[in-house]
């Protein structure tokens, strides 16, 4: 029998406020000690009580203006109960009932649409590493500002799911509202996936497999679940609704729990927050400040540069507004993709681009035949070099050696130097021969003898004229 899968996806996003979403704590606790960015309100000791973070309602506003929702002029926190080691308070404060962010929806690059139900606010639980024989609690992350995205039932394949996943991390990186760090968690998906036979009206039992932190691991996992659930139905045997984890070493799921329901964490309104009542200017003021958006760049530079360079370089946002910024695009556009992209430290660099004038003006001097196209692409790394890179191209190119020779007498001394010499009169009777591949050899001799420092195609010029007389 065929089956036909359906895909639903919840996203958590950490936004990347200063402090967490209900104390004035510190954030950022990548490489930082254990329990070592945590409040009496974090602990949850007797009568802390959470101060929440209006920052957070600001990025999720932006959020929810870059998926195209709607923005709930009220909404309010409730509390989710449930008990771990890592949640001192023994509930979650979350949106349930009255989210901030209503349905909108994503666009894949098939031009498909992932409709959102709804996006809501709440803060994060905390960490466990389990050993053989005891676990640590790390507290770090208590409280870190999530919003948590849930889709409706829209993706059917494993591929729809990558691209979900990958254009909605684009999303979130461009409006600004989270480091969009994969490795460390800023972005966590969790899939459901069910299958049901082709033409069914109804949806099959759903897994949940949690916390995959790659789009390739989200497509793997999809994929395994569709032909696991697939041999279960053959068999005659029913899908458990459970949550499941993901071993990428494997590509293999595991069943963790039974799946909770919402009535399994006995929800009540959060007595400590008041409820939030946003006006319209408040909306509208904030949602001005999205900036372009992955669309608004990729109809830009529609024809300007190549698509496939331009899907590399959409997922680095803060060079797309470098580009945005420079006249020449297409030539500073094929170094990020072919020079910068290929360094091994290339992530750091991007924190400390070259300003659009040093990109202009190296541009520049390769249409004035001032540097060749290697010497240029020499001299686009040094702008990421913290001795040179704030310096002018001129000035590095000056300092390199790396500025062409075009003055024609100069070039045209060179040039007799190298027809006078014995070891090129072959190559020069099998140009005059009508061998004219041989004058790229003639050529190479030129740029040795100068050093590198001849403008190839002025000196191409002068041995053609040489050679034909």
């Amino acid at each position: 029998m065929k089956y036909y899968p359906t895909i639903g996806i919840e996203c958590h996003v950490q936004l990347n406020t200063k402090t967490k979403l209900f104390s004035e704590v510190d954030n950022d606790a990548r490489n930082k000690e254990p329990n070592s960015c945590v409040s009496p309100v974090d602990y949850a000791l007797p009568g802390m009580l959470p101060r929440l973070n209006g920052e957070a309602i600001k990025l999720a506003i932006r959020a929810g203006r870059a998926m195209n929702c709607e923005i709930n002029a009220s909404s309010r926190f409730d509390r989710k109960h449930y008990f771990y080691p890592d949640s001192p308070k023994g509930y979650q404060i979350t949106q349930f009932y009255h989210p901030i962010i209503g349905e909108g929806y994503v666009e894949l690059p098939s031009g498909a649409k992932v409709r959102i139900e709804h996006a809501h606010l709440e803060g994060d639980a905390g960490k466990l590493t389990h050993f053989d024989t005891y676990s640590l609690v790390d507290l770090n992350r208590v409280d870190t500002p999530l919003i948590e995205i849930v889709t409706m039932p829209d993706i059917h394949s494993a591929k729809d799911a990558h691209d979900y996943c990958k254009a909605l991390w684009r999303l979130m990186c461009y409006a600004g509202v989270t480091n969009g760090d994969l490795y460390n968690g800023n972005m966590r998906f969790d899939v459901n996936t069910s299958l049901a036979p082709e033409g069914s009206t109804e949806l099959g039992t759903r897994t949940e497999v949690k916390n995959l932190n790659s789009f390739r691991s989200v497509e793997r996992a999809v994929e395994y679940e569709i032909k696991r659930q697939s041999k279960l139905l053959d068999a005659g045997e029913k899908v458990i609704q459970e949550t499941r984890g993901w071993n990428d070493a494997t590509g293999e799921t595991t069943g963790q729990r039974s799946k909770e329901e919402a009535k399994d964490y006995r929800y009540m309104p959060e007595p400590d927050i008041p409820p939030i009542n946003l006006s319209k200017e408040f909306i509208d003021t904030e949602s001005a400040k999205l900036p372009m958006m992955p669309k608004d760049y990729q109809e830009k530079f529609k024809g300007v540069i190549a698509d496939d360079i331009l899907e590399i370089l959409l997922d680095y946002a803060p060079l797309m507004q470098k580009l945005a910024e420079v006249k020449n695009v297409k030539r500073v556009s094929n170094w990020f993709a072919s020079v910068l992209l290929a360094e091994e430290k290339s992530a750091e660099y991007l924190n400390d681009l070259p300003t659009a004038m040093q990109l202009d003006d190296l541009a520049e001097m390769v249409e004035k035949n001032e540097l060749s196209s290697t010497g240029a692409k020499d001299v686009f790394l040094k702008f990421f070099d913290p001795q040179m890179g704030k310096r002018d191209a001129k000035t590095i190119a000056k300092e390199m050696n790396l500025l062409q020779e075009n003055d024609l007498g100069a070039l045209e001394a060179i040039v007799d130097a190298v027809l006078a010499n014995p070891a090129t009169a072959q190559a020069q009777a099998d140009y005059k021969a009508g061998q004219e591949k041989v004058l790229g050899f003639l050529v190479g001799q030129v740029m040795k003898e100068s050093k590198g420092k001849a403008n190839p195609g002025a000196v191409s010029e002068i041995l053609k004229k040489k050679l034909s007389k």
